[in-house]
């Protein structure tokens, strides 16, 4: 009787822990990372085996619908803006004095030539929504006991991914790594995160690294410099007149 007392208790405690928060702890890691609302300072590196090219940026986000990304440096790109709404995105080119609506067609484009998709901007935060979770196994990712969890896109979900393992800190929902596959199951792109500092309040990973799996001699890696966490940004400011404004 105690061993089936033991074994029922164990159960019950396995699905509540584990079988049905997997979305729960998916959704904390990235309201950790976000916030309600935030803006960030960041440098960007792009890595190749023959050159560097950094980017400095500033960025405003609100929930999961909208964001606005400022580029400050390198000059010839300084002021050139990208605005999310909802799934749509926009770039707004001063130099030729231009607004753009990125179509689905160059949604997987690099990112100013990084190894980020314009699809990563957009879709940023659809791995809450957009997919099924199951935490497969315990384990240890660089000295932190993790939860290993697969997200399954959900029939007819606007993603481009086939799945996505997730790597999450048990005791502070650290996002750790992150293996994007394609709908054949092949590896594509590995996200690494890092260096976890104190930014706005709160202790984060202050640094990405994504690696294609095609290329590993070449990465993009973007540094955290600043972060303030919900903070007052009305959702008039993500407009097409804000992006060619903002400074």
């Amino acid at each position: 009787m105690k061993f089936l007392q033991f074994w029922f208790l164990s159960v019950i405690f396995s699905v509540s822990a584990f079988g049905q928060t997997a979305k729960e702890i998916i959704d904390k890691a990235n309201q950790k990372m976000q916030g309600e609302s935030n803006t960030a300072e960041m440098e960007m590196k792009i890595v190749r085996p023959s050159w560097t090219r950094e980017i400095t940026m500033k960025s405003w986000t609100r929930g999961t619908k909208y964001s606005l990304v400022l580029i400050l440096s390198p000059a010839r790109d300084k002021g050139a803006a990208f605005l999310k709404r909802e799934k749509e995105l926009w770039n707004w080119q001063p130099t030729i004095d231009r607004v753009i609506k990125m179509p689905p067609s160059m949604m997987l484009q690099s990112w100013m030539g990084s190894d980020f998709t314009n699809d990563d901007l957009v879709k940023e935060s659809s791995v809450v929504e957009d997919y099924t979770h199951e935490i497969i196994k315990d384990t240890t990712m660089n000295g932190y006991e993790a939860w290993k969890i697969n997200l399954i896109p959900k029939e007819d979900a606007p993603v481009v991914w086939g799945k996505i393992e997730a790597y999450i800190d048990k005791s502070d929902y650290l996002q750790l790594l992150f293996k994007y596959y394609d709908e054949d199951g092949y590896l594509i792109n590995t996200m690494v995160l890092s260096d976890v500092k104190d930014l706005g309040g709160r202790m984060i990973p202050s640094k990405m690294e994504m690696i294609p799996a095609e290329h590993p001699d070449q990465k993009t890696v973007i540094i955290y410099k600043a972060m303030e966490f919900n903070t007052d940004i009305p959702e008039a400011f993500f407009s097409i007149q804000s992006m060619k404004r903002v400074r």
